[in-house]
């Protein structure tokens, strides 16, 4: 009992719900990504139920991870192209690069979509999925996901009670926002693609990250991790560009109107001199 009312534990509760949120912004983003994917009516079913069921078994996870760690940690094959592809992937490293090339091909296949459908109906109804696939995949994910934040978890505290609260306060929470998110990529069009390059950035940060824990090198180079700052920092400026781009286009858009309606009042003023300028030698 007193271990459970300790300012320590309570203090890395918060900590843990702090790093939880800000790690499954893009979690968030991918879910709202996939859901789209089955029929409307059953797009908000398959978010909050895919996020309730990634939670159970997140808790799963976490438990497993616990108790068998090391063998997450041990590799489990090597390469020895020499000169081309060297290195000891293990467990962890393996799930997390497969994990991030599945996001990489997704963020790539939504933009190769939008950009070779003109018709957004036909484009949907070409993506459409089955709602138990869905699920699998949103499940799936969520898993590779919430793999990292798990072990950072398990960094910061050995009190079991600790991390599961954590994780059901973080994913009760992501509950609570996902159709917010979803409605406000639906109703903000310009920000679905800034999304899907986030997810490619996501999926390159995976990548990475698998590769530098697998000690891998190709062609001779050591893969190098990136660094969560510049993961934010990349996220940062590619927000900045999108926000002025889109500021920028509204003002064209803007100014564009205005000269329509000018052209529209000069061509309803009935003098002449519309006329006259279209034709001047018959004046």
């Amino acid at each position: 009992m007193e271990s459970l009312l300790s300012f320590e534990n309570w203090f890395t509760l918060m900590m843990l719900i702090a790093l939880q949120g800000v790690l499954g912004l893009d979690n968030l983003l991918y879910i709202s990504i996939e859901s789209k994917k089955v029929a409307p009516e059953h797009q908000s079913l398959v978010r909050r139920t895919g996020l309730a069921l990634a939670i159970g078994l997140r808790l799963v996870l976490l438990f497993v991870l616990l108790q068998a760690i090391q063998l997450f940690q041990e590799p489990i094959f090597s390469l020895h192209m020499t000169g081309i592809l060297e290195g000891e992937v293990n467990l962890h490293s393996l799930i997390v690069l497969l994990g991030g090339g599945f996001i990489l091909y997704t963020g790539i296949q939504e933009i190769y979509h939008l950009i070779s459908i003109v018709d957004h109906g036909e484009a949907a109804e070409r993506k459409r999925r089955t709602v138990p696939t869905a699920l699998f995949w949103i499940v799936l994910m969520n898993l590779v996901f919430s793999f990292d934040s798990i072990l950072s978890t398990i960094a910061l505290t050995d009190v079991f009670w600790v991390m599961a609260v954590g994780i059901l306060v973080t994913g009760v929470g992501m509950i609570f926002l996902i159709d917010y998110v979803a409605d406000f990529i639906d109703r903000n069009r310009m920000y679905q693609v800034l999304g899907l390059f986030v997810l490619i950035l996501v999926g390159i940060l995976l990548v990475s990250e698998g590769g530098h824990l697998a000690e891998l090198r190709l062609f001779g180079y050591e893969v190098v991790e990136m660094s969560q700052t510049t993961f934010y920092f990349v996220l940062f400026v590619m927000v900045a560009v999108d926000l002025v781009q889109g500021r920028y286009q509204k003002k064209l858009m803007a100014e564009r109107k205005r000269a329509e309606q000018i052209v529209k009042e000069v061509d309803r003023g009935g003098d002449g001199r519309t006329a006259a300028a279209a034709h001047p030698k018959q004046i």
